[in-house]
């Protein structure tokens, strides 16, 4: 008997919103217990979620641009037509490639996809077992390629179910009112024989090969739930509007009974299998079963994935494994490498999962090898020109149509082929995207916008606005949504979203609001996406309260969205509520395990309550996790190391220290005395950033000092590069568009708010004497928000300094400003800039 063995069971868009209630009522017997005896938690999907996409990253431990598998179908070789997508589109090794080579048997049974079956050592039943005809008189032979090896065919072939032989008895525990159904005006009974059938072929096959052959690691896949879910899930309870009633009592039972059903296999399956072996149940996406569901499907590209929810579900239980504990963090690119540890193999350092280490009782390190892509030997791998012959599969692609994952081919072979290209570029552009490849992406894009009618290029011109918005390239935003406005499509985007987003990086804040606040109100349905958007304008805003309302409101709808979450953390620590904010990002860590910024906002938390220490923990994951775009960790690491080094008095803390490459930014209010900060800086010897474009005048005799750039610095921050170990001067409502990779020193010149505005007033003639109330709130608002801002930025040190005190203690400001600075500046040069005359507008 073999021992540390590992057998992996793919439910397909299987999901703990359906799951919990069912376990609560002791309808899932079989996975209660592994629960009880092993651990579960989410499972990460990835985008977009389209499941041979990621069932192939579950067995490479790769994302989809690396294994080559972009899609449900797949144009053939000699482009004479289209096919569903075989093992030939994957391009890299799998773990039964792995464990071939390295002498481990493998069995695989049904994985999406596996067609044509590779020569492992051991049995490969492919994704093409299973799929027969409705019709029993069309019927085919077994196509080359079903089974491995080929004298097994005629061990399994009579194993297939066929729809045919599906009878009342099979149909009554899934939809008990089956009989109220007139089958000649309803269609609803049609799916179900073909997706029980297939199943149970799936099943006997499985329970074959656990009760005749030995095994080191065996993979299974069913796609039972997901086919129930897009046939049936729009009876499930509550019922939704557009739903009519007697349907809705028919057909109310037929997603949960696959769900029981799929548990009794389960049952099964661990009758067969000892308790050395390590079993994996998982699945590669939710499903929605709430507000979201949809009833008519857009036009676009595998519109039925639309329903998928980001969570999949994880139960893991073996002799290794720890009992009854939640874990976090899962994704599918973690499975691959965490089988090959648990047969103490290298990881692969070019697979993007990690070894999910907390499952285990006993850990060891982790091994690594540069890729298995570069050993040389027997991987059983096909040779793909081989293999490649033409090949159909009418009932696959029929039953893919019906399911709406793809559409029906056009009758021009040409056009079929030519879709179908363009939807595995589209799919490559967004994994692209996911991964924050973005000038990859754009390039993808920009190809395919070139496509002529029959192509819809709608959907990339959607994408290429997410891009612009990502890059914050706002007018090119504009750009491309007025472009997209013209195009003509069946398909409704919801555009408010990028109007608003465009409308906030743009600094219209409000009129992005106003935007939103309107779809809310015209939105018959609760979308927890308006809500959190609003909460983060209002939270931009320093409005706390109505933020906080907006983000409650989103996770009531969506609670398990890790953003919502980190928001509603960032949030509290506004409103000095730090042990709130602690429970919510650790909330959000607990959906999403490696998201860097819920671990810095963690941290942020944590420093708060003076945990130091934790907080050090925090920020050095967030700063590991994107070491190269995430500064605002390594700032905050090197503040917390050293209010630590003070904590342990091992020296004196000299926060004014002077820091490698930073930038002093003088800012204020306009006419606070910046540009008298800016003249005594240059005087002193600090090199100025100025284009001196704007000339002296009777305002400011002496000069502004400005650089022309700032003003579009919410438009494009690049040149900040230019004023490392610089002076530049920047108001006080363009200091949240400074870019956060870089170190600030910042001098921000207070003046009696009076006085500024009078002061602007005569500035732009205007009665001085007529003091307009709005703008005086307004630039206390401004003051508030400075202050806010800072509090967030752990790049940026800030001293306020008042202007009056400038001119009236010269001496002491200057040593105030020097220290700030921490370089030694010529004083006096400093103090000659004071000129008292021209403080001419005294409160």
């Amino acid at each position: 008997m073999k021992k540390n063995k590992l057998l992996l069971i793919g439910w397909d868009a299987a999901d703990w919103k359906i799951i919990g209630p069912l376990l609560a009522k002791g309808e899932m017997p079989t996975l209660k217990r592994m629960i009880d005896n092993g651990v579960y938690g989410n499972m990460s999907t990835m985008n977009p979620p389209y499941s041979p996409m990621l069932w192939s990253s579950v067995a490479t431990g790769k994302t989809p641009d690396k294994h080559g598998v972009l899609g449900f179908i797949e144009p053939l070789e000699d482009n004479s037509g289209v096919r569903p997508v075989t093992v030939n589109s994957r391009k890299v090794r799998a773990i039964w490639n792995i464990l071939h080579n390295k002498g481990y048997k493998s069995n695989l049974v049904g994985w999406w996809p596996s067609f044509p079956a590779e020569p492992i050592n051991g049995v490969v039943i492919t994704d093409k077992f299973q799929k027969v005809s409705l019709d029993p008189k069309k019927q085919k032979p077994m196509a080359n390629g079903t089974i491995h090896p080929k004298n097994a065919e005629k061990d399994f072939k009579d194993l297939r179910m066929f729809p045919y032989e599906i009878t009342s008895e099979h149909v009554l525990p899934f939809i008990p009112l089956a009989a109220k159904i007139d089958q000649k005006k309803n269609k609803g009974l049609t799916p179900i024989a073909k997706i029980i059938s297939e199943n149970v072929s799936i099943h006997n096959a499985t329970t074959k090969l656990l009760r005749t052959t030995e095994w080191d690691f065996m993979a299974v896949y069913y796609d039972l739930i997901d086919h129930f879910c897009h046939s049936y899930m729009k009876f499930y309870p509550p019922k939704l509007k557009g739903i009519y009633e007697d349907q809705y009592e028919i057909f109310k039972d037929a997603v949960v009974g696959s769900y029981r059903f799929q548990d009794m296999m389960l049952e099964r399956t661990l009758e067969l299998v000892d308790d050395d072996t390590t079993v994996i149940v998982m699945s590669d996406h939710g499903f929605e079963s709430g507000d979201k569901r949809l009833l008519v499907m857009p036009k676009v590209q595998a519109a039925a994935a639309m329903d998928h929810r980001q969570f999949g579900m994880f139960v893991a239980m073996g002799p290794n494994i720890k009992k009854n504990e939640k874990v976090y963090g899962l994704g599918l690119i973690d499975i691959a490498p965490t089988i090959l540890h648990h047969f103490n193999l290298p990881v692969g350092e070019d697979m993007d999962g990690k070894v999910a280490l907390d499952i285990f009782k006993e850990t060891k390190d982790v091994k690594y090898i540069k890729s298995w892509e570069d050993v040389e030997g027997d991987f059983a791998e096909l040779d793909k020109k081989k293999s490649s012959d033409t090949f159909s599969d009418e009932e696959t692609m029929e039953q893919l149509i019906e399911l709406g994952y793809i559409e029906r081919p056009d009758e021009k072979i040409e056009n079929a082929v030519n879709k179908t290209k363009c939807d595995l570029k589209h799919n490559l552009a967004r994994v692209h995207m996911g991964k924050k490849n973005h000038e990859r992406a754009k390039e993808i894009l920009l190809e395919l916008i070139k496509e002529k009618e029959p192509i819809d290029i709608s959907a990339y011109y959607m994408d290429l606005v997410g891009l612009s918005l990502e890059k914050k390239e706002y007018d090119q935003a504009q750009s491309y949504l007025d472009t997209l406005k013209s195009i003509k499509t069946d398909v409704k985007y919801a555009l408010f979203f990028t109007e608003a987003a465009i409308l906030l990086g743009n600094g219209k804040t409000l009129k992005a609001l106003k935007v939103l606040e309107d779809a809310r109100d015209d939105n018959r349905t609760n979308n927890s996406e308006i809500w959190y958007r609003i909460g983060v304008i209002n939270h931009s805003l320093g409005r706390f309260s109505d933020a906080q309302n907006a983000y409650d409101r989103a996770i009531k709808i969506e609670p398990d969205k890790a953003k919502f979450h980190k928001a509603l953390a960032e949030n509290f620590i506004e409103l000095g509520e730090y042990e709130e904010a602690v429970e919510s990002a650790l909330t959000s860590l607990e959906l999403v395990k490696y998201y860097s910024e819920a671990h810095y906002v963690l941290g942020r938390a944590l420093e708060k309550l003076g945990d130091l220490e934790n907080a050090k923990i925090a920020y050095e994951t967030a700063s590991r996790l994107t070491p190269k775009t995430f500064h605002h960790a390594e700032k905050a690491l090197e503040n917390i190391e050293d209010k630590l080094i003070e904590t342990v008095h091992l020296v004196d803390k000299k926060s004014n220290a002077y820091k490698k490459d930073q930038i002093v930014i003088v800012s204020g209010l306009p006419r606070s005395g910046t540009s008298l900060m800016m003249q005594m800086l240059n005087s002193g010897g600090l090199n100025v950033l100025t284009d001196e474009n704007r000339k002296a005048d009777k305002s400011n005799p002496k000069g502004y000092f400005e650089y022309d750039p700032v003003m579009s610095i919410h438009k494009d921050n690049s040149w900040l590069e230019k004023a490392q170990n610089k002076s530049v001067k920047v108001v006080a409502p363009l200091l949240k568009f400074l870019d956060s990779k870089y170190r600030y020193k910042i001098i921000f010149m207070n003046r009696d708010l009076n006085e500024i505005i009078k002061s602007q007033q005569i500035m732009i003639g205007k009665n001085p004497d007529d003091l307009p109330i709005k703008l005086f709130e307004a630039f206390k608002k401004q003051l508030i928000n400075v202050e806010t801002w800072k509090n967030k930025e752990p790049g940026v040190e800030i001293m306020y300094l008042n202007y009056k005190d400038v001119l009236e203690n010269t001496s002491e400001a200057i040593d105030k400003v020097t220290s700030f600075i921490g370089v030694d500046m010529n004083k006096p040069e400093m103090a000659a800039c004071v000129d008292k005359t021209l403080y001419r507008n005294k409160s």
